[in-house]
């Protein structure tokens, strides 16, 4: 079945170091994600979050290799790159706001959710119980 979903920050670090626990998982749910043919989403929040862990934790050669990777997944454009646009930062912040009972939650991860929401995905590839937390009917994949 074929399901489209947003890779958060966590997701992206664990498909780009082999040391991560799950990376073996993680790589094959990716893997067969793309041969389902399911739309793979990420927002620039995300990937600036991705490359600050990636050059904080890699060799430089590996983290640089990462960022080539990503770019060549949006220019081919099998992973679609979502803009926090204006707007969505004010629906992110409404989105603050409105849960103010979840100080933890980061903004990224509110625009993360004001971007699922408008593209009605439910899937997100992350390692974060704060999507689940939000009573909004995201699921965390694998």
């Amino acid at each position: 079945m074929r399901d489209d979903l947003l890779i958060d920050t966590w997701g992206w670090l664990v498909l780009h170091n082999k040391r991560e626990p799950r990376y073996a998982e993680i790589n094959a749910f990716y893997r067969r994600l793309r041969m389902d043919g399911g739309s793979i989403y990420t927002t620039d929040y995300i990937l600036d979050e991705t490359l600050t862990m990636l050059f904080r934790r890699l060799p430089f050669s590996l983290a640089r290799r990462s960022t080539s990777l990503l770019d060549k997944a949006v220019e081919q454009g099998y992973l679609k790159l979502e803009w926090i646009s204006p707007a969505r930062f004010e629906a992110a912040k409404g989105l603050r706001l409105r849960l103010h009972d979840k100080p933890g939650i980061s903004f990224t991860d509110l625009t993360s959710m004001v971007v699922m929401r408008e593209l009605d995905l439910s899937s997100i590839l992350t390692d974060d119980d704060h999507f689940l937390q939000v009573g909004m009917g995201f699921r965390k994949m694998p």
